[in-house]
């Protein structure tokens, strides 16, 4: 059933996700590891030396780095930056909060700042959410509507469809357009494409008025907009810059857009990694098969089988649709579909139940045509439903 697909699809994630991050573990510690051991015996060596000759004792300099550490915390540094809670470095700080950065550099101290961001935080990260999956909706109808022209322009010079814009009266000529939808693999090179560049003119700013390297440039771009934000290299901190207005704003724009650009980029590239999981699982389903049908015929080699035996559905890797039910019928009436309903019957998923609330706060259920359900975009919850549904609409529109 659609219940143990997802389930199987779910722990199949789960368990690579678990190997990837191993994978990744093993990677930086054998990378980083032996940097860490020689910057901590430089370290202790320092130490050792700043002590004896200023003849002072372990604990009394480790008492001062301590102090020092939380004075870095409230945000104070050895060299000149600007002040960390001036009406500017707030603005700053509240962008990276909203947009879940969350660089570090700067943290609220008092009991009152931090009982305020947990009530300002839940409301400005559930707005920002909303506010990239809007623009992932109306980015990938840009895309999918250019994608087809250029398919279009295609078929003209071709010779199938006429130049004056209008389909011939022939069947191939509509099916031509009908059956075409946008590929998955086109959208995520353009999107690979468009970040690559918001980056690299990003770090060929920052390079000379930060003072970093292009590569550390890259790094923090990357950092800031995949919203991981380590804090070990920050923009937009020291005290003064040159042509600091300008500068302050190109950093805010190519921050918006390069978050933009890398959020639709990740939705994509789950849909990805979604197909493929698909297909590992359609292997090992069949695999799986195999061997049972294998089993089944030498211990009942004996018995009559029945001439026609329902088999089970194949996960496709081109569809991903919600296969209809009875409880499915709510959704053509519009009706939401009751908790006892929902607990009473195990083949109605989370996917189903959301959709059903989501048609019913719409007013209407969202009608999918036949070319729509064939689409490889269509299903998902959340950012990645936009896009699903976004590359569908526009895959059978006009």
């Amino acid at each position: 059933g659609r219940l143990n697909a997802d389930n199987a699809r779910f722990l199949l994630l789960a368990v690579l996700i678990v190997l990837y991050m191993l994978c990744g573990a093993a990677v930086f510690s054998a990378i980083e590891l032996p940097t860490e051991r020689e910057a901590k015996e430089r370290w202790e060596e320092r130490l050792e030396n700043f002590t004896r000759r200023h003849n002072l004792s372990r604990a009394e300099l480790r008492h001062f780095l301590r102090a020092y550490e939380e004075a870095s915390v409230a945000g104070i540094r050895v060299d000149d930056i600007r002040p960390r809670w001036d009406f500017t470095g707030a603005f700053y700080f509240v962008g990276t909060v909203v947009s879940t950065i969350g660089f570090g550099m700067t943290t609220p101290a008092t009991v009152g700042g931090k009982i305020f961001l947990i009530f300002y935080g839940l409301i400005g990260c559930a707005g920002t959410i909303l506010f990239f999956n809007l623009f992932l909706e109306r980015l990938i109808t840009v895309i999918a509507y250019v994608m087809k022209s250029c398919h279009e322009r295609q078929l003209r010079r071709k010779g199938v469809l006429p130049h004056n814009g209008r389909r011939g009266s022939g069947t191939s000529e509509v099916d031509s357009l009908a059956g075409w939808k946008p590929s998955v693999y086109y959208v995520m090179l353009i999107l690979c494409v468009a970040s690559l560049i918001i980056s690299c003119c990003a770090s060929a700013m920052y390079t000379p008025i930060e003072g970093w390297s292009y590569f550390d440039s890259l790094y923090f771009c990357f950092v800031a907009f995949s919203t991981i934000g380590f804090g070990d290299l920050v923009s937009s901190q020291n005290i003064k810059y040159e042509s600091q207005g300008l500068y302050r704003f190109g950093n805010f724009v190519f921050i918006l857009m390069g978050v933009c650009c890398i959020y639709s980029l990740f939705n994509v590239i789950s849909i990805v990694i979604k197909q493929s999981i698909n297909w590992i699982l359609k292997k090992l389903d069949c695999r799986c098969c195999h061997r049972c049908q294998r089993k089944l015929f030498h211990s009942r080699r004996n018995v009559v089988m029945p001439g026609n035996v329902r088999s089970r559905r194949n996960i496709s890797i081109e569809t991903d649709v919600v296969n209809e039910s009875d409880t499915d019928g709510r959704r053509l009436s519009g009706e939401m579909i009751s908790m006892k309903d929902f607990l009473a019957s195990n083949k109605v998923s989370l996917a189903i139940m959301q959709k059903q609330l989501s048609e019913t706060a719409n007013g209407y259920p969202r009608q999918m045509s036949s070319n729509s359900k064939q689409n490889g975009f269509s299903g998902g919850v959340g950012a990645l439903a936009i896009m699903n549904n976004r590359l569908a609409e526009t895959s059978v529109d006009r």
